[in-house]
């Protein structure tokens, strides 16, 4: 039997948790791991992983705990419920796209009772969660997130140092800002494409091995072929969150962003019509908006097919 590496939680186990925690796993980690969710607990344990009883249970095997949440209301009652357990000093690494607000009050609550909590946010899908690619934004203490790389590189390609706490979410809007756009501009793209009579194919292919190719064409683009958007790696319902919150902050610091307010009367039809499916499905509503007929999908011909990249060196 292989060596293990080392301890980790996990806390959250959906879409971006269950992911970190079967990769974890795969790379020789023990992963104690908890959701609230009796078929995320039967997935995760189906990985590898071992299922404590509650988030306090996870903490008190383990040191160093991963937590991925849906909202700020989970983030307070699992730090809640560590800070009641009384347990020896503790790291808490916190993984979600919430307001700084929301993770400086909980930082504040674990502080107090001892522990460590690390704002560390994930740029990357739930498709790119599960290939391990991804990367992390850590801010908090240095000498914590140093010791931490090794886990970190065991399910993601790489992790940077942003700084004081609450800077790896403010990078993460301004990515997830991105995300948002880039989302919103390879539907529209496809959608005019298909219009134009196109095969949805081709324009996938061709598009990415030009000059407008981005990661979220790259990504998303298909599920747009096929106009299939599940199982989603981010449901539309979920992303009102990270909308919500990335307006907010650009609000609150006084910048205008006319991009990405122009792509939230779109995600808004996806949210009311799409709820649970992936945010790709922006395509369906374009294509609505377009009175697009899609016809029978042909055949990509091989001389177009777009070679797969190189995989990327870590820094």
């Amino acid at each position: 039997m292989a060596r293990r590496r080392g301890t980790v939680g996990m806390i959250g186990l959906g879409i971006m948790g269950g992911a970190f925690a079967r990769n974890l796993a795969a790379a020789g980690w023990r992963v104690i791991g908890f959701d609230p969710l009796p078929a995320k607990r039967r997935a995760a344990a189906k990985a590898g992983v071992e299922i404590a009883t509650s988030a306090a249970d996870v903490a008190r095997q383990a040191r160093d705990v991963l937590v991925s949440l849906p909202g700020p209301k989970a983030l307070d009652m699992v730090v809640r419920e560590i800070v009641a357990a009384k347990l020896p000093p503790r790291v808490i690494i916190e993984t979600s796209t919430f307001t700084v607000a929301d993770k400086e009050r909980a930082e504040k609550r674990l502080r107090k009772a001892g522990h460590i909590m690390l704002d560390c946010t994930v740029s990357g899908t739930g498709a790119q969660a599960a290939a391990k690619d991804l990367i992390f934004y850590a801010s908090g203490d240095a000498a914590t997130i140093r010791r931490l790389r090794p886990m970190f590189r065991a399910f993601g390609r790489e992790v940077y140092y942003l700084g004081a706490f609450g800077n790896g979410s403010k990078m993460k809007y301004v990515a997830n800002l991105l995300v948002a756009i880039h989302n919103v501009a390879a539907a529209e793209a496809m959608v005019l494409g298909i219009k134009a009579g196109l095969d949805p194919q081709l324009v996938y292919e061709l598009a990415n091995a030009g000059a407008g190719q981005n990661r979220m064409f790259e990504v998303r683009g298909p599920m747009m072929v096929r106009s299939q958007y599940t199982p989603a790696t981010m449901k539309n319902v979920v992303w009102k969150k990270d909308m919500d919150v990335i307006g907010a902050f650009a609000n609150e610091i006084g910048v205008k962003v006319p991009v990405f307010r122009a792509t939230e009367p779109v995600y808004r039809a996806a949210i009311k019509d799409h709820p649970d499916e992936d945010t790709a499905a922006v395509c369906a509503v374009l294509e609505r908006m377009g009175r697009v007929k899609r016809g029978k999908p042909a055949k990509a011909r091989k001389s177009t097919r777009q070679k797969r990249p190189a995989k990327r060196p870590r820094r």
